[in-house]
């Protein structure tokens, strides 16, 4: 009943309007309050702390920073950066879909492209310190993150060869047998792509961080077998990484709400991979993921890492859905504080970058 009165009391004394009303609500219950308000008006006696952006002022107005594991770095993609390509190399090829996006735009500051082949998500966080870590690349002058994680995680390279490698050779089972540890490897996952986005969001309170998905490996509808894999076995296969790919949306949609929420500057933003090869799968006529691509035969049959990984084609389509997040920016306003954005000066991004 007080809160009532109270309530009451404060919409006679702002204007007659809904905003008005969400205010004194959010004043007296602390509820209600997720309204990012115009930064114009002064809400903690610092009128004028943030700026309000347009999608690609927000993205740009400072370093890129692109983290990730193959799919980010662009395994499979072809001429790949110098000392990168050898053993146990990070494999970042010039076709990947960071260097395009790069390239797209004027950015303030310049690319720094961090993502390396077979890198997991706890990996990052244990390596916080360390001269190797992605995260640590991360600075307060950093506009735009662009993270693809999560695969390795799942342990999916495991998972394809069971899938693959069955004994006997017909077994039906092979990987949907694999389903529990999956989910278990999912649930894990889901704090640890948390625990990533705050490490990031801690470094660049202000910046955009686009969550890129994973694609769909198959068809829909599979007409036939492909190497081991049976119909079903592909249809299982897209079926589990669309769950995976719900969980992590689901997670970034949470996150930013809570950006919102507590009235902070930057975002979180999932980026939609999983039908962005329509048409193109693996096993269509014309692919732009690879399908089983093997090595060296000099030392019997190996299975090149590029396998099952979008070929050069392929990232021009990621870097399309990128580039189309970018432009068409969240579902609300974006905003980054304004003494972010006056020391953004060139020595500033550049220094920060080195």
């Amino acid at each position: 009943m007080a809160s009532a009165v109270l309530v009451c009391v404060a919409v006679m004394l702002v204007p007659v309007t809904r905003e008005g009303v969400l205010d004194a609500w959010c004043e007296v219950t602390g509820q209600g309050c997720s309204r990012l308000e115009d930064p114009r008006r002064d809400y903690d006696g610092a009128s004028g702390w943030r700026e309000r952006l347009t999608p690609e002022e927000a993205a740009t107005w400072g370093n890129y920073i692109a983290l990730g594991d193959s799919y980010s770095s662009g395994e499979g993609a072809g001429e790949y950066a110098e000392g990168t390509a050898a053993s146990g190399g990070c494999r970042r090829s010039a076709n990947a879909y960071p260097e395009r996006v790069a390239d797209s735009f004027d950015f303030s500051g310049q690319l720094g492209f961090f993502a390396c082949s077979r890198q997991r998500g706890e990996a990052m966080l244990q390596s916080l310190g360390e001269t190797k870590s992605q995260i640590g690349r991360v600075t307060a002058h950093t506009s735009l993150v662009t993270i693809g994680i999560g695969g390795n995680d799942l342990g999916f390279t495991t998972i394809l060869k069971k899938c693959m490698l069955r004994v006997p050779l017909m077994e039906t089972t092979a990987c949907s047998d694999q389903e529990e540890r999956i989910e278990r490897n999912m649930r894990a996952f889901d704090s640890t792509f948390e625990d990533i986005v705050d490490e990031i969001r801690e470094r660049a309170p202000d910046a955009r961080i686009l969550v890129v998905g994973y694609p769909r490996l198959f068809p829909t509808d599979p007409e036939g077998m492909y190497y081991t894999l049976a119909p079903h076995d592909q249809e299982w296969l897209n079926h589990m990484l669309k769950r995976f790919n719900k969980q992590v949306r689901q997670s970034t949609a949470e996150l930013d709400a809570g950006i919102v929420e507590d009235r902070q500057t930057g975002s979180v933003e999932y980026v939609r991979m999983y039908d962005a090869l329509k048409g193109h799968e693996i096993g269509s006529e014309k692919p732009w993921l690879n399908g089983v691509l093997l090595g060296d035969f000099a030392d019997g049959v190996r299975v090149d890492h590029g396998t099952f990984h979008p070929n050069a084609r392929g990232h021009r389509a990621f870097s399309e859905q990128v580039l189309q997040r970018l432009e068409e920016g969240p579902d609300r306003a974006l905003y980054a504080a304004q003494e972010t954005l006056d020391n953004a000066s060139p020595e500033v991004l550049a220094g920060e970058l080195d």
